[in-house]
């Protein structure tokens, strides 16, 4: 279980995909793992987790990013982002600051964190901290679950998002 006090202010951990889409879904299992880590019951696949915020690290998932998140992630510090990837030039486990400065302000039907953070920032003038973990996704199939590449890089995944969550909030 993750020491949550010696944190300084509040992460959202979003995690987004399609768990009907094999691979596409891997921030599902990565939020469930990063859920049980923190002494949390899993979320269940009909649940998004936007029900229960509140505390120093919460962690959600959705099918994809809109608009609404904007209110939510007003109450953070700090957001994660979750996602699968299909880029070669990226390592299979990836993670990269957001930089709201290089998106597009417009509302398109393809949201993408630097899109949503851009955003934020035009609205609420303020700047969280924000960076992306995605994993390289091998299989994306109409099935659930995922391929074994794909499903041995949860674990390291969360250990990234912990290890650098609490590397950023130890107290001096």
């Amino acid at each position: 279980m993750v020491d949550q006090g010696l944190t300084m202010g509040r992460t959202l951990v979003i995690g987004y995909g399609n768990i009907d889409r094999a691979d596409d879904g891997v921030a599902y299992f990565v939020i469930d793992v990063l859920r049980r880590s923190l002494g949390r019951d899993a979320l269940k696949e009909d649940e998004t987790g936007l029900e229960e915020l509140g505390g120093e690290i919460d962690s959600v998932f959705l099918q994809q990013l809109t608009p609404d998140l904007l209110d939510v992630i007003a109450d953070y510090d700090e957001v994660v982002f979750v996602d699968a990837h299909v880029d070669g030039k990226l390592d299979a486990l990836h993670c990269a600051s957001v930089v709201p400065e290089e998106a597009a302000l417009a509302f398109t039907h393809h949201i993408t964190p630097d899109m949503l953070m851009a955003w934020f920032q035009a609205l609420y003038h303020r700047k969280p901290s924000a960076r992306i973990v995605s994993i390289k996704g091998c299989d994306f199939d109409f099935r659930r679950g995922l391929s074994s590449d794909t499903a041995e890089l949860v674990e390291p995944a969360v250990r990234l998002i912990l290890k650098e969550d609490m590397a950023l909030r130890k107290k001096p």
